[in-house]
């Protein structure tokens, strides 16, 4: 073999190991850009609180409160998604946005809820086409206070395949009664470095509305809880709401927690909706860890969630896990009057929306 032939032969040899170098590199990067850029919230931050209601509610007073997860407008029935066993990142087009916005601005007409609670609600998401949908319910809700805590921030998710790409989502609540601030109280995060950069880092909306005619206040907590922890982080997400529940009633305060729980409450039956082989599993809230007088109320004539392997449209229905993730934790000093799921086939999310009525006692 000639010099020439064997310095080739040395160069090809050494192909692999540059490309190997070459993606060690770029890894590297990735990681000092996701490290750099990393989301770090203090565990309690003062809130904005956009202008709007200036009525004050009254023990005796009716509410009716809605809580929605709409899926960043994208998990409409036509879609799945890759962390819940099926193939889909991006979800959906700009036609879809739309048309999934168009349903859960009409369903919202339709309730006219006093207090609306959302979560997985985009600001400016590659996933959501950049649509601002915090300000568009903000704008169509005339006469609301309206406040947004981020849960997830991410300049640029570098996965699956195709990536994700940039990130801004959250909970929001808005009011149509006067909201004297809001809070955003930091959960306990179950995953570490690198996992954690380009992780949901998520937490409690902690809004205080005065009433009339009292010293107290109705404290109402906006949530979204845990979901693809080992466990750990749910127990431990669901001890600091419990506390902070506690000593909100402890001041003589109306209290209700609401959102998606992403677990079930211990006094409802998870075998209503039976366990599939290799769906993902509900955890459960110990209600027994929370005092006498607290109302742990979920709708299980209906499911509040189904699974995102598959699409829902045209689907075969017995082929999906359903799951009751959505519901409210209510002080004793409050009168549920009614708690329901509404079923609206899972059209423009994959999770339905909860209406719950009570009476200020």
């Amino acid at each position: 073999m000639s010099k020439k032939e064997t310095k080739k032969g040395f160069r090809l040899w050494k192909l692999p190991l540059y490309l190997i170098g070459f993606v060690l590199i770029v890894a590297a990067c990735v990681l000092l850009f996701l490290t750099v850029t990393e989301y770090r919230p203090q565990d309690r931050e003062t809130l904005t609180v956009t202008a709007g209601a200036e009525k004050k509610p009254a023990p005796g007073d009716s509410l009716t409160l809605m809580s929605w997860n709409l899926g960043f407008g994208a998990l409409g029935d036509n879609a799945d998604f890759f962390m819940d066993g099926g193939t889909g990142v991006k979800t959906a087009d700009t036609a879809r946005l739309e048309s999934n916005m168009a349903g859960f601005l009409k369903e919202i007409d339709l309730v006219k809820p006093d207090i609306l609670l959302v979560q997985e609600i985009d600001q400016d998401s590659a996933r959501s086409e950049g649509m601002n949908q915090y300000l568009r319910l903000a704008t169509h809700l005339e006469g609301y206070s309206a406040s947004f805590a981020n849960n997830l921030k991410v300049a640029f998710l570098p996965y699956p395949i195709p990536p994700i790409g940039k990130v801004d989502s959250g909970i929001a609540t808005y009011s149509s009664f006067a909201v004297s601030s809001a809070e955003r109280i930091q959960l306990p995060i179950p995953f570490s470095w690198p996992i954690r950069m380009a992780n949901l880092k998520r937490c409690l909306m902690v809004s205080r509305l005065p009433l009339e005619g009292s010293d107290k206040e109705l404290v109402l907590v906006n949530l979204h809880l845990e979901a693809y922890d080992n466990g750990e982080g749910k127990i431990a997400q669901t001890k600091k709401l419990a506390e902070l529940l506690e000593a909100e009633a402890a001041k003589g305060n109306y209290v209700i927690a609401g959102g998606d729980f992403n677990q079930i409450f211990s006094n409802y039956d998870k075998n209503k909706y039976p366990q599939q082989e290799g769906k993902w599993v509900v955890g459960e809230i110990d209600v027994n860890q929370f005092s006498d007088g607290w109302q742990f109320l979920m709708d299980d004539s209906v499911p509040s969630c189904r699974s995102l392997d598959q699409p829902y449209k045209d689907a075969d229905r017995s082929t999906f896990q359903y799951y009751l993730l959505d519901g409210f934790i209510v002080s004793s000093n409050i009168q549920v009057d009614l708690m329901v799921t509404r079923d609206l086939d899972f059209v423009c999310s994959d999770h339905n929306p909860v209406i719950m009525r009570v009476t200020l006692k």
